[in-house]
């Protein structure tokens, strides 16, 4: 089976699979959940496509046991992650950008730590490059270990067995076989959803606060004497 590679053929999920069989895989699931450098990989697809390739007995191995491999690997990957995050802690947020690493990418996970709390381990799951750095936020943020656990665990079977079970399902759907390409580009459309939807909400909020800012005739710097150096600090 030949799918459409989605970017250079070595993130083509169909090469990495054939190349690297299920180790492979599960190298790459690890990496994506938490290390640094597997913000790029092609998790989605990736796990879609073992699911249908074990349907199809293109991988030998039961649907059981590679679901329980994907969520270990998972798992240990966000473990991995929030480890370093706890050894790296705020160095994190003052490291320079390079090829591999962009600063505006921890920035982004930290506000969807900050905004969803414990439970964005879980929701992370489903969106790329915040699912790689989330667990890295946690450790930086010290959550709570046990915490950490339980919402690990559960993010980490929920969207390695569920994406590859949904593989599995829609590989048994003749259409599916006929229209791979299709399907892999809807994947990686709906993993990309979350992000665009962050997106739309920050730049109308950031609209809804420049109206109400232009609206105020009585902000600080229209009329009401200054502090001085008693600002919102003061307040506190």
């Amino acid at each position: 089976m030949n799918t459409l590679a989605l970017g250079p053929q070595w993130l083509d999920p169909d090469y990495l699979i054939d190349t690297f069989g299920l180790l492979g895989v599960l190298a790459i699931v690890f990496a994506e959940s938490g290390l640094l450098i597997g913000f790029f990989l092609p998790g989605d697809s990736l796990l879609f496509t073992t699911g249908l390739l074990v349907t199809t007995d293109v991988i030998k191995q039961d649907l059981w046991l590679v679901c329980v491999a994907v969520a270990v690997a998972a798992v240990l990957g966000d473990q991995a992650g929030y480890l370093f995050g706890r050894k790296v802690g705020p160095a994190l947020f003052r490291r320079p950008d390079s090829k591999l690493f962009k600063q505006e990418n921890v920035e982004k996970a930290h506000e969807f730590f900050e905004k969803h709390g414990p439970k964005s381990l879980i929701l992370a799951r489903f969106v790329p490059i915040v699912r790689t750095f989330t667990p890295i936020i946690a450790g930086v943020s010290r959550m709570n270990y046990r915490s950490f656990i339980i919402f690990n665990v559960i993010g980490g079977v929920l969207w390695g067995t569920g994406v590859t079970l949904l593989g599995s399902a829609l590989g048994k759907i003749d259409f599916v076989h006929q229209h791979i390409e299709m399907m892999l580009i809807a994947i990686v459309l709906l993993s990309v959803i979350p992000i665009a939807i962050e997106y739309l909400r920050a730049r109308g909020k950031a609209k809804k606060e420049a109206v109400a800012g232009a609206a105020d005739p009585q902000g600080p710097a229209a009329g009401a004497p200054s502090q001085g150096p008693r600002g919102r600090h003061a307040k506190r």
